[in-house]
């Protein structure tokens, strides 16, 4: 009689499993594929029917996306012969390029928003999820529940209060509004998801560290914060996901100085309308510092076999 184990897994068990997991993943990529493809398209092979897979590859839409263009002359483009590889492409349009667009600013505004109001939330979260997991808060269910409703309600429902707000206090279109206004909204969720991973380090690794010597905050943060990491990490990607995807908000309290991408890329006008290879192009850019950033905490995104366990 062949011995059967319930935790581990048969081999036919774990080809299925793997095999599932491939077949998901691909399934998923398929449409960022096809958006990375559409961006070396041209604008008639974007909007082809039947859609084409075989293509001429071009960077028509990179340079679309990252310069301003405006038609010119015969003349003019008789006397002003291309200079370099991005001219050539706009002079099949009876174009030349003026000038940089704004898509560089709009990037730079979603990564200072972005990645400003990720570390506020973790910061903040952090302390508050410390708070109320070691000391004895009044009313603390009453206070987290109260947390996790604001997360409940749908942004557009507090728009435009929020728009008369940030109005009153000259926040509109500036950095430091929709930084503070990202926070308030991802505050909620590094607070329940950080209380989660810190009520399960044991209280006793602090009480030893305090009696080695050590003070409240030296034991925070040489002792909590190295067991937390794994929660840390987890919370700040969501916390940048939605910051960094954010658009209700952005297109409202937002249009020039502070806009970040995702307002920007819909509105790349090209010759006849929809510039769908630019737009291509700049939702690929947009989304590299996610990717990035999940890759270098993906270590931290498992929970280890040792989580809990004493370190030496």
């Amino acid at each position: 009689m062949s011995s059967f184990s319930v935790t581990e897994p048969t081999k036919r068990t774990k080809w299925a499993a793997g095999t599932l997991v491939i077949l998901y993943a691909l399934i998923t990529m398929i449409p960022l594929v096809w958006i990375a493809m559409t961006g070396f398209k041209s604008p008639a092979d974007a909007i082809s029917y039947p859609p084409k897979v075989v293509f001429e590859p071009t960077l028509e839409g990179y340079v679309n996306l990252f310069t301003q263009r405006t038609r010119q002359t015969d003349e003019f483009l008789a006397n002003n012969p291309p200079q370099n590889w991005r001219d050539e492409i706009v002079r099949q349009y009876d174009m030349v390029i003026v000038g940089p667009s704004k898509f560089g600013e709009r990037f730079l505004n979603s990564i200072i928003i972005g990645f400003g109001s990720t570390f506020l939330s973790i910061f903040l979260g952090t302390l508050a999820a410390y708070a109320f997991s070691r000391f004895k808060i009044p009313l603390a269910d009453d206070l987290l529940f109260f947390i996790l409703s604001t997360r409940m309600m749908p942004p557009i429902a507090v728009a435009i209060p929020i728009f008369l707000m940030f109005r009153s206090l000259g926040l509109s279109d500036t950095h430091a509004g929709m930084i503070l206004l990202y926070t308030a909204v991802n505050l909620s969720l590094s607070v329940w998801l950080l209380k989660g991973f810190i009520d399960e380090i044991p209280r006793e690794y602090e009480e030893a560290a305090l009696i080695d010597g050590y003070t409240r905050f030296q034991a925070f943060r040489k002792v909590v914060l190295p067991q937390a990491a794994t929660g840390i990490a987890s919370t700040a990607i969501f916390c940048l996901i939605f910051a960094w995807n954010e658009y209700a908000f952005a297109v409202l309290l937002t249009s020039g100085t502070a806009q970040t991408a995702p307002p920007f890329i819909p509105t790349i006008i090209g010759v006849g309308g929809q510039d769908w290879p630019a737009v291509a192009a700049g939702a690929s850019i947009f989304l590299v510092p996610v990717m990035v950033f999940t890759i270098l905490l993906r270590r931290h995104l498992l929970r280890g076999i040792t989580f809990g366990a004493v370190r030496k």
